[in-house]
């Protein structure tokens, strides 16, 4: 009778011990901090959206959500990381328009983004502005198409790196409009902001975050919105599709991980990350920086990446853009 409950008792705990333990490593995840990484320099609205959510993680979580601005490339040097880093939880990416416009942008990458991050969450949807310095005299987007056609070669177009929603938002207003324009890539938009106060370049399509501070303070003026409809936070000025006939962009932020990442820990992050983007607060700052919220499941969020990949692949070709 000992022997057969000695027996008895060792096959229990065989058993027990064949149980995964994903489920409760996520339930204690996570255990130390996390990286966020920021494919863009501080100040811009891919940073200001990280830590606005990864702030409140941080408090939820008990766990720092650490911002890590990885900058170049376009995005794809801190894409790349995120890539490369183990799939455990503890290295996630803000994701953004650039990874959707990237694959067809680039001849050649180290990565395919849809094959290689797994979607987790979304964040907020938000217009870019076509923005320019005072000192141009355009004050509505037809008077500036005139402007920028009566004076070829005077107009340069800021951007906060090649392949961000930012430039191919450019890219697509001179493909329907004829107009030409020089493109200045930045390293984020922190940068492009100063050279286009100072009036070193003359216009950008920049996410609402990073412009409108600028905007309501007189420094920059807006001609336009580019989603399909006008903003709350800008309700006077109009979209561009107002003027230029089937003109639609917009900037929209998600967290990504690593292919492989534990089901259970990105199902965790989607379901923190929703209740914060349900938060009053959270709502009110978003909307105070253009924007809507985006509560999705990882799915959902997949989708997203997935039909902006597409669209943007048919922008770049019809703008005959590319980035060796």
């Amino acid at each position: 009778m000992k022997r057969r409950t000695l027996t008895w008792l060792f096959g229990l705990a065989c058993a027990a011990a064949l149980v995964p333990a994903a489920p409760a490593a996520a339930q204690s995840y996570p255990t130390r901090p996390v990286r966020w990484i920021v494919p863009y320099p501080p100040g811009g609205a891919t940073d200001i959206m990280a830590r606005l959510i990864g702030n409140r993680l941080s408090e939820k979580l008990g766990q720092q959500f650490v911002i890590e601005n990885k900058p170049g490339a376009g995005n794809n040097i801190g894409t790349e990381q995120v890539v490369n880093s183990p799939p455990d939880g503890y290295t996630v990416l803000l994701v953004n328009p650039a990874n959707a416009i990237n694959a067809s942008l680039y001849a050649k990458l180290n990565f395919n983004f849809i094959r290689d991050i797994a979607p987790v969450a979304g964040i907020s949807r938000v217009p870019n502005v076509m923005t320019v310095n005072p000192n141009v005299p355009a004050k509505t987007v037809a008077e500036f198409i005139a402007y920028a056609k009566a004076n070829p070669g005077k107009v340069n177009m800021a951007s906060s790196g090649n392949g961000t929603s930012v430039h191919l938002s450019g890219e697509m207003f001179k493909a329907l409009t004829g107009v030409e324009m020089q493109h200045v890539p930045y390293r984020g938009s922190a940068p492009a902001m100063t050279d286009l106060i100072a009036g070193q370049v003359q216009v950008i399509f920049d996410n609402m975050p990073s412009v409108l501070q600028h905007i309501k303070a007189g420094s920059l003026r807006a001609l336009a919105v580019t989603t399909a409809s006008r903003s709350s936070e800008l309700p006077d000025v109009p979209t561009v599709a107002e003027t230029v006939k089937d003109y639609e962009a917009s900037a929209w932020f998600g967290m990504g991980a690593p292919k492989g990442t534990p089901p259970e820990i990105v199902d965790k992050l989607n379901k923190e990350i929703n209740e914060i983007l349900a938060e009053p607060a959270i709502v009110k700052r978003i909307a105070e920086l253009g924007g809507v919220p985006i509560v999705t499941t990882p799915k959902g969020f997949g989708d997203i990446v997935q039909a902006e990949t597409d669209k943007w692949e048919k922008v770049v070709k019809f703008a005959g853009a590319k980035v060796e």
